[in-house]
C-alpha cells in the first residue's frame, strides 16, 4: 500500500505504508487513511525525525567502532559489498526520513501544511 503526502506549497511524495508507519510513529502521528501535518506541527515533527536520524547515526558509528576493534571490519566490508551487488543492502532511517524532512522543512518555510492519503489505515 502507498501513502501519498502532498504539501500545500512544495510538491508531493509517495512512500510505502510500512515505511511511512515508522516515520509517523517517530513523530507521534496516527497511521490513518487521511491526515494532516499542520503548519504548527511541522517544527516538532522535523525535530523528532532529525533526532531519530542522529541517534541512528550514533548507533551505526558505535557498531563500526566495535567492528574495527574486534577486526570484523574487513569481513563486514566484503559482506556489505556482496549484499550491495546482490541488491540486499539495507535502507537506513536516514535514507527513509531525509526526503520527508526536506518536504516538511520546505513546507514550513513557505508556511504551508502537508496532507496524507491512502486507501485505508496503515
Amino acid at each position: 500500500m502507498l501513502v501519498r503526502l502532498t504539501s500545500s506549497t512544495s510538491g508531493e511524495m509517495i512512500m510505502f505504508a510500512e515505511h511511512a508507519r515508522l516515520l509517523f510513529e517517530i513523530v507521534g502521528k496516527a497511521c490513518t487513511a487521511r491526515g494532516v501535518f499542520a503548519l504548527e506541527q511541522l517544527p516538532e515533527a522535523i525535530h523528532k525525525l532529525k533526532h531519530a536520524v542522529h541517534e541512528e547515526k550514533l548507533a551505526l558509528h558505535e557498531i563500526e567502532r566495535k567492528a574495527r576493534e574486534t577486526g570484523a571490519e574487513e569481513n563486514e566490508e566484503e559482506k556489505n559489498d556482496e549484499d550491495h551487488k546482490a541488491g540486499r543492502a539495507g535502507i537506513s532511517l536516514v535514507q527513509r526520513a531525509t526526503p520527508l524532512i526536506h518536504l516538511m522543512e520546505w513546507t514550513h518555510k513557505e508556511e504551508g501544511f502537508i496532507l496524507w492519503e491512502t486507501d485505508q489505515d496503515f
